[in-house]
């Protein structure tokens, strides 16, 4: 479920675009919540899903392996290899699988932001 379309969207400092490897992720602590931050530097473009695995209920996709399947970016989780859109948060491998929540990315010069719902506090980026 992708956060994206909430009527009350804040965007949250998450770190700078030097923080996040090329072509990898991080994890970004927000309050309570983990949410997997990932930078796809060959494309430019940014992507950021809970870190939770719903599958295995491990806080490990910033850690899972990116790509794309069909054109389309995705994550595979480090234990399972179950891979998920970036885009949306559905599950690539099994359609009936559990879903990923979703939250979009802006970069404003070197700034990375990541909209939620609510809140606004500083949070730590866990390489």
């Amino acid at each position: 479920m992708s956060l994206e379309n909430s009527a009350t969207l804040t965007w949250f400092y998450a770190c700078k675009v030097d923080d996040v490897p090329a072509n990898g992720g991080v994890c970004v602590k927000y309050f309570d919540e983990q949410i997997a931050l990932f930078r796809f530097a060959r494309r430019n473009e940014w992507y950021a899903t809970q870190n939770l695995c719903p599958h295995r209920r491990q806080m490990a996709l910033s850690r899972g392996m990116t790509g794309t399947q069909e054109g389309e970016p995705k994550v595979a989780c480090p234990f399972h290899k179950k891979s998920f859109s970036l885009v949306d948060g559905r599950c690539l491998t099994d359609e009936h699988e559990c879903s990923l929540n979703t939250y979009p990315v802006k970069v404003e010069g070197d700034r990375v932001y990541i909209g939620i719902g609510a809140g606004g506090q500083q949070v730590e980026v866990m390489a």
